[in-house]
C-alpha cells in the first residue's frame, strides 16, 4: 500500500511482453504523472516529475535512458502546452520568480533557449496552436479582470480576443484586494491576499476571516482577478477576508509538500498561526474576533484551530472536514500519513478529537448526510465528544446533499455562514430581505 514508488512500463498489446521505461521513489510519495508525452517518431518520451524536490522537464529515450534534463532550480513547471517536434521545442507553463503568477515558456529538446514568452504580471493560461506559430493567452491579475489576447509565437501581439472589464465594474464599492506575503518566524515568505473594505480606515477595528482549504499542494493565493462576491459582500459590512498559503501547500515546491509527510495538520496550523500573530500586530484587527473557514480539508483545519490552537483562532465555520484521518479514504490519508501501524503516533496527533478539551471559541460544524467523500461519522464524533464535555457550538446537518452543499439548500447554506458571521462578528442578525 506504500505509494513512494511509480514505475512505466512499455507493454506490447499482441503478446503482452513488458520492458520498464522509468521507474522513481521517493522517501515520502510519489505524484502520477499528469504530463507524460511520448513522440509520434518512437524516439523517446517527454515527463514532468518533482523527484529533485521541484517539478520540471525530463527527456528520455525509449529504452529508459535520460537523454536531457530540460529545466530546473528552485521553480516549477505547472503543464506542458505543446511539444513541437519538427522544431525541436516544447512549450510548457510555470512559476519562476514568482509562485503566484503562471507564465508560458518555450525551451528546445536540447534543454537550450529558455525563454518565458508572457510578459504581464498575473496567472497566464495559454493555448498554443499546432504548429506552434501563435497562442492565445488567458489572463488576469489583482487589478485586471480576465482577458484574451493573440500573440505571435515570438510573443509579438496581435490582437484582443475577449475583455472582461467594462464600466459596471466601476459603478459598485468593490473591496480592496490587495497580495502582500506574511514572514515566519523561521524566515518564509508566505504568500497571502485579502479583502479591505472600499472605506478602509486604519483607526477602526476589524473582525478578519481566514478563508482556507490546506491541502497538500492546494495553494489557492494566486496573483488572478478576484470574481468571487463572497469577499466583497463581507468587506462592504466591515468583515475582512484574508487567504494565506502554509509552507506545503506547493508554493515551496515538492520540497515544501514533502514538510506534511507523516504529519497532517502540523505544519498548517503553524503557519496559519503564524499569519494570526501577523494579524495581531496590526491596530486596525480585532483580535477578539479571529475568524476561520474552510470545506473539506478546510473543514479540517478549520476544527484544528479552533480546538489545538484556540489561543489564537475564536470563530469558525467548519464544513464536512475529516475530523480523524482513521475515518478517510486510504489511498488519499496513507500517501501521506503511512498507514496507523506505520504511524500511530501521526494519527493521534493529527486527530481534531484529540484537543477538543481546548476547544473554547465558537464554532458551526455543517455537513451533508450523505457525504461519500468524508462520511458524516467525522462530524458526528466531534460534535460527540463536544457535548461530553458540555462544549458551546453549533451545527447544521443537510439532508441528501454529498460533498458540499448544492441545491437546493445551497442558498440556505450560504445564508447560515453570513449569518454566524453577522451574529458573532457585527453583533447583528442577517436581514434576509435587506443584507
Amino acid at each position: 500500500r506504500a505509494q513512494d514508488n511509480i514505475i512505466i512500463y512499455n507493454v506490447d498489446i499482441i503478446t503482452g511482453k513488458k520492458s520498464q521505461l522509468y521507474s522513481e521513489t521517493q522517501k515520502t510519495w510519489v505524484e502520477w504523472f499528469e504530463d507524460l508525452y511520448f513522440f509520434e517518431n518512437k524516439s523517446g518520451f517527454l515527463l514532468r516529475s518533482n523527484v529533485d524536490g521541484f517539478a520540471h522537464l525530463y527527456y528520455y529515450d525509449m529504452s529508459g535512458k535520460l537523454i536531457k534534463r530540460l529545466t530546473q532550480g528552485e521553480w516549477e513547471v505547472t503543464n506542458i502546452n505543446l511539444v513541437d517536434e519538427q522544431n525541436k521545442k516544447v512549450y510548457f507553463t510555470a512559476w519562476k520568480d514568482k509562485s503566484t503568477e503562471r507564465h508560458l515558456f518555450v525551451v528546445g529538446l536540447d534543454g537550450k533557449g529558455l525563454k518565458q514568452l508572457t510578459s504581464i504580471e498575473g496567472t497566464h493560461n495559454c493555448s498554443v496552436s499546432p504548429k506552434g506559430k501563435y497562442f492565445i493567452d488567458t489572463y488576469s491579475n489583482i487589478s485586471t479582470p480576465t482577458k484574451s489576447d493573440l500573440y505571435k509565437i515570438d510573443g509579438k501581439f496581435v490582437r484582443n480576443i475577449s475583455d472582461t472589464k467594462n464600466s459596471q465594474l466601476d459603478e459598485y464599492q468593490l473591496a480592496k484586494y490587495e497580495l502582500f506575503y506574511i514572514s515566519t518566524e523561521d524566515g518564509l515568505n508566505l504568500p497571502a491576499t485579502w479583502y479591505l473594505p472600499s472605506d478602509f480606515d486604519s483607526s477602526k477595528k476589524y473582525p478578519v476571516i481566514i478563508s482556507i482549504y490546506g491541502g497538500p499542494n492546494s495553494g489557492t493565493v494566486r496573483n488572478s482577478y478576484p470574481f468571487g462576491l463572497s469577499g466583497h459582500y463581507l468587506a462592504q459590512n466591515g468583515i475582512i477576508t484574508l487567504a494565506v498559503d502554509h509552507r506545503g501547500s506547493g508554493h515551496f515546491g515538492k520540497k515544501g509538500v514533502d514538510l506534511m509527510h507523516r504529519n497532517l495538520g502540523k505544519w498548517e496550523i503553524h503557519d496559519y498561526t503564524e499569519a494570526v500573530k501577523w494579524l495581531k500586530k496590526k491596530s486596525f484587527i480585532d483580535t477578539t474576533k479571529i475568524g476561520i473557514t474552510g470545506g473539506s480539508y478546510g473543514g479540517y483545519v478549520t476544527a484544528l484551530a479552533l480546538t489545538q490552537a484556540s489561543d489564537y483562532f475564536t470563530h469558525g465555520i467548519a464544513e464536512f472536514g475529516v475530523m480523524d484521518w482513521h475515518l478517510y479514504d486510504n489511498v488519499y490519508t496513507e500517501r501521506y500519513m503511512d498507514t496507523p501501524n506505520e504511524n500511530p503516533q501521526g494519527y493521534k496527533v493529527s486527530s481534531v478529537l484529540n484537543y477538543v478539551d481546548k476547544y473554547k471559541g465558537k464554532m458551526l460544524i455543517t455537513h451533508g448526510t450523505i457525504d461519500d467523500n468524508v462520511h458524516m461519522q467525522n462530524s458526528i464524533q466531534l460534535i460527540y465528544e463536544l457535548q461530553k464535555l458540555n462544549k458551546d457550538f453549533e451545527m447544521m446537518l443537510y439532508p441528501n446533499q454529498r460533498h458540499g452543499i448544492g441545491m437546493p439548500q445551497a442558498q440556505h447554506a450560504n445564508r447560515e455562514r453570513v449569518k454566524f458571521w453577522f451574529k458573532y462578528f457585527l453583533g447583528k442578525e442577517l436581514d434576509v430581505n435587506k443584507d
